[in-house]
Order: C-alpha cells, then sequence, then structure tokens
C-alpha cells in the first residue's frame, strides 16, 4: 500500500479526487490534509461578496468528495515536511507518512513588509478569514446603517480591482436598504459608505491591455470609490479612542510613502502574492518569491516524489500570472501523472496557455473581458461567466460513490 498525501484543497486537488473518484488505483491509499472542510471556488467570490452567491454554492464540499475518491481527510495545516523520514508535520495532529506528496495550498497577500498590515489589515487569503470578517461587517451594516464606514482596499491588480467593485455594489446595496427603512421611519440622515483604493502603481491592473485598464479606472472613479494612484501604503496603525459616553471606538490608520495619511473602519489587503515560508525551510526549491518550483510534469525539481499545482507552484520553463484558471486546468494532467508515478510509468509534459481570457465582474452583472489586447465589457459576458462557474462547480455535486 501506497500513501499519497494532497496537502491543500485547492483547485486542482479537487479536479484530482473527484477523477481518483472516478479511476481508482488499487494499492493506493489517498490522504488530504485540509485546514478547511469547504474549499472556495475563487472564480465566485466576487460574486459572493456582491451577494449573488451564496456561500454553498460558491465552495467546494471536500468532505463528499473525499468520500467520494475514497481518501481519507485530516482537518489540519501543514507546516513543515520531513524529508528524512517521508512525514508531513501537522499544526495539531501527529505527523502523516506519504510515499508521494502533492501540494495546492494556494497563497496569500505579502503583507510582512508593511508594519502592521499582519496584524490589523484583512488580507483576501486565506479566504475562510477573509469572508468571516466581510460577513461581520455586512451584518454591523444590518443592523447599524446609519454608521459611517470607511474602507480602504490595497491593492490594484485584478484582485484588488474586483473587490472594491462589488464591495461597493453589496454596501450600495445595504445602504439602499438603510435609506428606504430610514425613509419610512422619517429619518433624514444621508449617511453613506466610502471605499478607497490605494495602488503603489500609476495604472491599475498592470499585465492588462491600455483599454481595460483605462475603463475599469473609469468605471472605479464613476462609482464614487477614491482611487489613490502612486500611494505605496508603508504603515498600517490601530487606534483607539474614547467617546463622551466612555465608550471605546477603534480606528485604523494607513500612511503612505508620500506622507499621505487616512483614518478608516477596515482595511483589506490584496497585494501581490507570496508563499508561506515553511516551503523553503523544508527544503524544497523554490523561485525568488518562495513558490514551490516544478518542471513540466508539475514535479518538483528538487524532489521526485513531490508534485504542485495552482498559486503555489512555479512552473520553470513556464511562468504563469497567479490565476485560478491556470489551477483548474492543471488538476487533469496533475492526476495523470500522480497515477503515472505510483504505477512507474513515463510522466507526460504539460503546456500551460499562453493568455487567458480574464473575466472580471463589475458588480453590477456585468463583466469586461480581457486578452491580449482585446477588451469587450457586456452584462451578457457576465452570464456566460456565471454559466462557466455553475458548470464546475456542479462537477463536485450530486457525486455518488463507484
Amino acid at each position: 500500500m501506497k500513501d499519497l498525501v494532497l496537502i491543500g484543497g485547492g483547485h486542482s486537488h479537487a479536479i484530482v479526487l473527484k477523477m481518483f473518484g472516478i479511476k481508482p488505483l488499487p494499492g493506493v491509499r489517498l490522504i488530504l490534509i485540509s485546514d478547511v472542510l469547504h474549499a472556495p471556488y475563487s472564480g465566485m467570490l466576487p460574486g459572493h461578496v456582491a451577494g449573488f452567491y451564496n456561500y454553498d454554492r460558491c465552495h467546494i464540499d471536500l468532505r463528499s468528495l473525499a468520500e467520494f475518491a475514497g481518501c481519507q481527510i485530516l482537518v489540519d495545516r501543514a507546516i513543515a515536511i520531513d524529508f528524512n523520514k517521508n512525514l508531513v508535520i501537522c499544526q495539531t495532529r501527529p505527523p502523516v507518512n506519504f510515499d508521494l506528496l502533492s501540494v495546492d495550498i494556494g497563497s496569500t497577500p505579502a503583507t510582512l513588509s508593511v508594519p502592521g498590515a499582519t496584524e490589523y489589515a484583512i488580507a483576501a487569503k486565506p479566504v475562510p478569514e477573509f469572508l468571516a470578517s466581510w460577513n461581520q461587517l455586512i451584518s454591523e451594516r444590518q443592523n447599524h446603517p446609519e454608521k459611517p464606514l470607511r474602507i480602504v482596499i490595497v491593492g490594484g491588480g485584478a484582485g484588488g480591482v474586483e473587490l472594491a467593485l462589488n464591495m461597493q455594489s453589496r454596501l450600495g446595496k445595504e445602504e439602499g436598504r438603510g435609506k428606504r427603512e430610514e425613509k419610512r421611519g422619517k429619518r433624514e440622515e444621508n449617511l453613506s459608505s466610502e471605499i478607497h483604493l490605494f495602488h503603489s502603481g500609476a495604472e491599475l491592473m498592470q499585465g492588462h491591455n491600455q483599454r481595460v485598464r483605462r475603463r475599469l479606472q473609469e468605471i472605479i472613479i464613476s462609482r464614487g470609490i477614491q482611487l489613490h494612484l502612486k500611494e505605496k501604503v508603508c504603515a498600517v496603525e490601530k487606534m483607539e479612542r474614547e467617546t463622551n459616553s466612555q465608550i471605546t471606538i477603534t480606528d485604523y490608520q494607513i500612511s503612505c510613502k508620500s506622507g499621505f495619511k487616512l483614518k478608516c473602519d477596515r482595511i483589506f489587503w490584496v497585494t501581490q502574492a507570496s508563499a508561506p515560508n515553511w516551503i523553503g525551510k523544508s527544503g524544497l526549491a523554490t523561485d525568488s518569491n518562495g513558490f514551490m518550483q516544478v518542471n513540466d510534469c508539475l514535479q518538483s525539481v528538487s524532489h521526485p516524489n513531490v508534485f504542485g499545482a495552482g498559486d503555489i507552484a512555479a512552473m520553470v520553463n513556464y511562468p504563469r500570472p497567479k490565476a485560478g484558471v491556470f489551477a483548474v486546468r492543471q488538476g487533469k494532467p496533475l492526476f495523470e501523472n500522480l497515477q503515472q508515478f505510483l504505477l512507474g510509468k513515463p510522466l507526460k509534459p504539460f503546456v500551460p496557455q499562453e493568455q487567458y481570457l480574464g473575466l472580471i465582474g463589475t458588480g453590477n452583472k456585468r463583466a469586461i473581458a480581457s486578452r491580449g489586447n482585446f477588451m469587450w465589457e457586456s452584462a451578457l459576458l457576465w452570464y456566460w461567466k456565471d454559466w462557466i462557474d455553475r458548470q464546475f462547480m456542479q462537477k463536485f455535486s450530486n457525486l455518488t460513490q463507484k
């Protein structure tokens, strides 16, 4: 019996589990180590933030998927790998033996270099912590619609821009609901939420064509989102003050390299992706950003019995942006090469596409398509994206044991 251990419940591993359920391999014991039982699907998360999808619609049920694949699931977080003894070291559970290992744990925004960001900012990943903070904010907004709210988003890439637009859409709905209630109660307060988007570059969404960048900047400004370009955030502070009724109120303040400062209620961090340091500390070969280096077969360049996919993996010969579309495309080749390795057969190289179609939701059931120099904006694109996302999630529902 050989032990195949999967670390992380990312998109690639979800596909691997589904395919192992369809095509099991005798003599192989599957073990999944995941710190969550419901894995978020990145394609639908902005829509979830905007209120278009509920929690179940945009999360993969790893427990039922593991059951379908005949896989044991351990709810824990891997923190190291001991290659001398072939053990995965977990945060709370005893070490887990492996013969073959696959890593698909995603990435997190880089915050460590900015003082106070790790302590006081809310990172977009890990997603469960982000969603808990967002849901708490929405609950507060529903209970206290009269309270002013100022949100800061740091990071002007596709993730930050899409998050800002979808947050603004959801808050607008809550604010509209609050104003209707005020009107019924003959209250005349006219309070609104503010969203500030900070980006260190001169333009948003580097890596997309000029037309896409210009159009999204126009949309952001027209929606009333306050855009701060060429502003590098260099510090985050927590500030507490007491009211006349001796109630302590917590604010936060961001400071920029230019000297600009802004007080706010919440800070969401959506900057460049980074990797957990335990990957490199375990001895796996990594690139300059700490991501695990893999060859054309998604196999570690330093450890043949380790594979990797998704954001955590960096293909040496085919560097690509950190985007969910690549993790989805890597699922089937990863499954095939894990089986080939276990059977002692030659591995199959995989070549990712050079360009991909980016569909950026603007929070109002419209989307912008971006690919190379191409741009198209339409409500039809959002409904097409919605159909694609639902088709993907449908693969992991109504599973039957085979």
